[in-house]
């Protein structure tokens, strides 16, 4: 039995299966090339590289290649995100902190304050941030230096950042969901790193069934490890794959719980559609917003939802997938060739 003492050391291994350097880097070859050639021109002329934009849904590796970067270059790294700066205030503390070539790494910075962002157009640009102290009619602007800096900007909902924004960006990376083969380099791996003893067939079974997503993938390695260990020969083989992932709700096509009643509910309580999405929500007992950002981006990508002017629909194969057959209805197919974009 591993002893609750062991949960540090666990966690430090599981922190170090994050790729340190581009060549570790499994995955998104266009966007890793265009990177390298960033960062290699720029340490060549030992300047800062251009302010870096990386956009793509959750977990594809937009925190670890901001980590990279800074490894890349061998400077400091500051991490922060969009919500945390409310203020312009909290940002020009953060931006006078930096040290000469270090990386700024800002998640979800869409979701970043106007003031602060209106305060970052002129440190990208010039490297200088106006701190205004007082208010009224007495209050002053003091200029103050910013060192020499890299931003790194991640988000996962690239149509909400505003047009000067963008614009200030050298790069911009779009990330990719994996394929199956390179999310099975990605588990065998991370399986290595961690000590895991895995089989080709295990390594492919939880591949499939993890959404195109690294961080999925990573995370149901360890749960099938978790049940490997207690009630399987601690190998993580295609059995112990296939017996776990049902122990957690997660089918063939890598939905879960959540996924699987929006379908049953569009299906058994709606006919197929079309209908609202607060009306789903309902259904299910989660809120629109968890719908709409969590389940509908994977059901709409392997094709089991379709979002039409009149509402949320089932598709066709979401109905072979449930096990039903889908009624004979003109409509269902008029919906999907409408889709709401």
């Amino acid at each position: 039995m591993v002893s609750a003492f062991a949960a540090p050391e666990e966690r430090d291994a599981e922190a170090s299966v994050r790729p340190k350097r581009l060549e570790e880097f499994v995955g998104q070859p266009r966007v890793r090339e265009q990177l390298e050639l960033l960062l290699h021109s720029a340490m060549r002329r030992g300047t800062p590289p251009d302010h870096i934009l990386l956009s793509g849904s959750p977990g594809l590796g937009k925190t670890t290649l901001a980590m990279i970067v800074a490894a890349e270059l061998g400077t400091g790294l500051r991490l922060t995100s969009g919500p945390a700066i409310e203020r312009a205030g909290d940002l020009a503390a953060v931006l006078t902190s930096l040290g000469p070539g270090d990386v700024l790494f800002i998640d979800e910075i869409h979701r970043i304050a106007r003031p602060a962002e209106e305060l970052l157009y002129s440190a990208m640009e010039d490297f200088r941030v106006d701190v205004v102290v007082g208010k009224g009619p007495g209050a002053t602007a003091i200029p103050l230096d910013v060192e020499p800096f890299t931003l790194v900007g991640a988000t996962t909902r690239a149509g909400l950042l505003t047009g000067p924004m963008r614009d200030r960006f050298g790069f911009t990376g779009h990330m990719d969901f994996y394929e199956p083969a390179e999310l099975h380099r990605v588990l065998t791996r991370s399986a290595g790193i961690l000590g895991i003893p895995i089989t080709p067939e295990g390594a492919a079974e939880i591949a499939g069934r993890s959404r195109g997503t690294p961080r999925i993938a990573n995370r149901l390695l360890r749960r099938v490890r978790d049940y490997a260990e207690v009630r399987g020969a601690g190998v993580v083989d295609v059995d112990a794959a296939r017996a776990a992932l049902a122990v957690y709700d997660v089918d063939a096509l890598g939905l879960d719980r959540l996924d699987r009643a929006v379908l049953k509910a569009l299906v058994e309580n709606f006919s197929g559609g079309p209908v609202g999405l607060s009306t789903l929500a309902i259904a299910v007992g989660e809120q629109p917003d968890t719908v709409a950002e969590v389940c509908e981006p994977f059901l709409l990508r392997v094709g089991l939802l379709a979002r039409t002017p009149r509402g949320r629909v089932a598709t066709v194969h979401a109905w072979h997938h449930l096990g039903r057959t889908p009624p004979p209805v003109a409509g269902l197919q008029n919906d999907l060739f409408s889709l709401d974009t």
